[in-house]
């Protein structure tokens, strides 16, 4: 086990260095325990740093956070670009749109861009793009989102499950605005599940999510959907429609009403929905059951 102190009292004192002692080229899982407290860092998991376990104190205790905008491949607090990693219990946020308060702008807490990431118990705090959930097959299990606008972006494959996605604007400007913005390309597997979440939120409605391109893909199922979810739904920048693939199955709460719903959102049931409720849309060869229990 490496550990990370600001005491001192650790192996490290900072994330970053402890994560730059994992040997390029790691092929063995490497526990990092960080201990309480607010670590003012950007982190990066470069290529090559993968197998790496990082284990935070809990929400109320640690937390990553940085100030930061602008080219969201670059300005993430938290930016993974190593496959097999995990987090548990670790916020990580991005505070610029907090402080600047007159506009809002891209400001990354955190973005996956690989295969095989997983967060248990996590928090991801911003305002617009929160997460950059970019690329390669992820699982989120009871984590807490926030933001404002597109605050969960990308084209990953990813299952999120019994998770709150939070809609804030912080102290920004009060904006009909948009939770999730899905992108993905014409032939391939990406798409964004949501089961057994909790959608609510302060300060203004949003609408779930948009296509950020002609192919986005999106299910929501078996949720509770507050009534922070503007009637329509979704919607499309400009795409044909017939391409997009935005579904709601089996959610209750006063959000999930679909009689004003845009008119394309599709239905999907039996195996066909069942297909992107089971693990196996993620998980088709075991590398989640493979997670070690540390």
């Amino acid at each position: 086990m490496i550990t990370v102190s600001q005491s001192g009292n650790a192996n490290f004192k900072t994330v970053q260095s402890a994560i730059d002692s994992v040997p390029k080229g790691n092929s063995q899982w490497i526990h990092i325990k960080i201990s309480p407290g607010v670590y003012r860092e950007k982190v990066l998991i470069a290529s090559g740093k993968q197998c790496i376990y990082l284990e935070g104190g809990g929400s109320g205790s640690t937390s990553i956070e940085w100030n930061d905008h602008g080219n969201a491949h670059f300005s993430a607090t938290l930016n993974i670009k190593a496959p097999n990693i995990v987090a548990r219990a670790l916020p990580s946020g991005n505070t610029y749109n907090i402080v600047e308060t007159s506009k809002v702008i891209q400001a990354v807490a955190a973005r996956a861009h690989q295969d095989k990431i997983a967060f248990y118990d996590c928090k991801f705090i911003g305002v617009q793009d929160t997460l950059f959930d970019s690329y390669g097959r992820h699982y989120y299990k009871g984590c807490y989102i926030q933001g404002g606008v597109d605050f969960i972006f990308g084209s990953a494959q990813t299952i999120f499950e019994d998770s709150t996605i939070f809609f804030s604007m912080g102290l920004g400007p009060k904006l009909e605005s948009v939770m999730i913005g899905s992108q993905r390309e014409k032939d391939d597997s990406s798409g964004y599940v949501f089961k057994n979440c909790n959608f609510t939120g302060t300060r203004g409605h949003a609408m779930l999510g948009r296509s950020l391109n002609a192919y986005g893909r999106v299910i929501v199922a078996n949720s509770v959907l507050s009534d922070v979810v503007r009637p329509q739904g979704w919607e499309s920048l400009k795409h044909d429609v017939t391409k997009i693939t935005f579904v709601e199955e089996g959610n209750t709460g006063p959000g999930a009403n679909k009689s004003q719903r845009v008119p394309w959102m599709k239905h999907l049931s039996g195996a066909d929905l069942d297909h992107f409720l089971d693990m196996s849309y993620i998980d088709n060869e075991g590398w989640i059951a493979n997670i070690p229990s540390l």
